[in-house]
This record gives structure tokens, C-alpha cells and sequence, in this order.
């Protein structure tokens, strides 16, 4: 019998949590509930679970400094972690992701939606494990069997989502991807969630690849990345 997955999560939301931990149950993840942000962290240092589920605005610690932490110490940073916030702000979103988040879920949420997100995740945290090529680009490797991205000898923090959103573009060179195709690489979200997230974390790539031109933004249409690339 498989191990069951581990989330912790960090909400002092109590309907909110209530809700999760009856979902997680049903699904057969063990999860853990703290209420503040510097328990929360304790118990993810402690127990390195699979996943992360946090909101914001939490007491103590809030939900930036703890994916900054999380992100930032060599035996948490392959943690995945989920931020559920009220704040639905462009400025919120865009640092949460460019902090390490995975993904982004505004309140009020649905709980499907969410574990469709997680399992979603998870999986594909369980694919890129079993695969050992790597992906030779410009100046970059893209180590998929690590699921990091590398420029020299330097490695360049990616999220999950960043890391299966560039995956697709460089194995599917020269050809144009929806955001739909690419939300493959993300979640199971509808079209409004899709749209957003998907140039959010097209932004954030660009950024860590320091060169504009490699992704190409087709308008209307989607994304492709047009360079030669070298599978090993």
C-alpha cells in the first residue's frame, strides 16, 4: 500500500480549514492544521511534507515570509506549496509565484478545484521524478529528473509550475501552445484563472532566463519556445 501524501496546512480560517481536512480525508492525504505562521513553519521543518497549503494574512508569520523560507533552505525548497488568499490583488499573485509558490487560489474557493490542484501537482512532481533526460538550451541545462534549472554551474530556482510550463515549450519547440495546452502544466482551472497564471508564470521565466526572445508570444494564440535545443 502506498504511503499517503502529507500536507500541512496553515489557515486560521476555521470554516475554511474544517472544509479542507473533511476533503483531504476523503481523498487519503494525511493533513496537519496549524492556525499561525511561526507554528506552521516549525511544523514544516519538522514533518518536510509533500505539500504546502497557506494563506496570507496569518498571525505571526505571514504567508510571503513563509514560501520565502520555505524556498530559501536547501531540505524545504522541493516542498510544493499552494497559498489560498483573500487578497486578489495582480501585485499579491505575481510575488507569491515569483517567491517559489506553485500556485495561486483566490477566496472564496472550491474545495474540488483545490484538490483537483493538488493532485494535479503532486502527480506531476511524481512524473518528473521517473524521468532522467536533460535538456541542453542557449546557456541552460534543464535537469528533469531534478526538476531545476541550471546556467553554468548556477542554479536557477523554478516553481513546479514554471518547471512543467518551460518542460512543454522546450520539448515541444517551434510549436505554439495555447495557454490552454499549457494549462496542462498547471491545474485543471477554468479559462479566467488560466489567462492570468499563465502570463504571470511566462513573466517570471522570462525574468530567471534573462533573455525576452526565447519564449515568443504569439498573439491571440499563445506561447513557443524557437530556439535549437539538445536532448541528452
Amino acid at each position: 500500500m502506498s504511503q499517503k501524501k502529507r500536507i500541512i496546512l496553515i489557515e486560521d480560517e476555521e470554516t475554511a480549514a474544517a472544509l479542507i481536512k473533511l476533503q483531504a480525508e476523503n481523498m487519503g492525504y494525511q493533513l496537519h492544521v496549524e492556525v499561525d505562521g511561526i507554528n506552521g513553519f516549525r511544523a514544516i521543518e519538522r514533518e518536510k511534507p509533500d505539500l504546502v497549503i497557506l494563506d496570507i494574512m496569518l498571525p505571526g508569520l505571514n504567508g510571503f515570509d513563509i514560501v520565502r523560507k520555505i524556498k530559501n533552505q536547501a531540505d524545504l525548497k522541493k516542498i510544493q506549496v499552494i497559498v489560498l488568499s483573500e487578497k486578489k490583488e495582480e501585485l499579491d499573485i505575481v510575488l507569491a509565484l515569483e517567491l517559489g509558490a506553485d500556485d495561486y487560489i483566490t477566496k472564496p474557493f472550491s474545495v474540488k478545484i483545490l484538490f483537483s490542484k493538488i493532485k494535479a501537482i503532486l502527480r506531476r512532481k511524481k512524473e518528473n521524478s521517473k524521468s532522467a533526460k536533460n535538456i541542453i538550451f542557449a546557456d541552460f541545462t534543464l535537469e528533469v529528473d531534478k526538476y531545476i534549472l541550471r546556467k553554468g554551474v548556477k542554479e536557477i530556482p523554478l516553481t513546479l509550475s514554471e518547471f512543467g510550463i518551460l518542460k512543454r515549450l522546450l520539448t515541444q519547440k517551434n510549436q505554439v501552445l495555447s495557454r490552454s495546452q499549457l494549462l496542462d502544466d498547471i491545474n485543471n482551472d477554468d479559462a479566467f484563472i488560466v489567462d492570468r497564471n499563465i502570463d504571470v508564470h511566462i513573466a517570471s521565466l522570462r525574468k530567471k532566463l534573462g533573455n525576452h526572445s526565447l519564449i515568443e508570444t504569439v498573439r491571440g494564440i499563445g506561447y513557443r519556445y524557437k530556439e535549437t535545443l539538445t536532448l541528452n
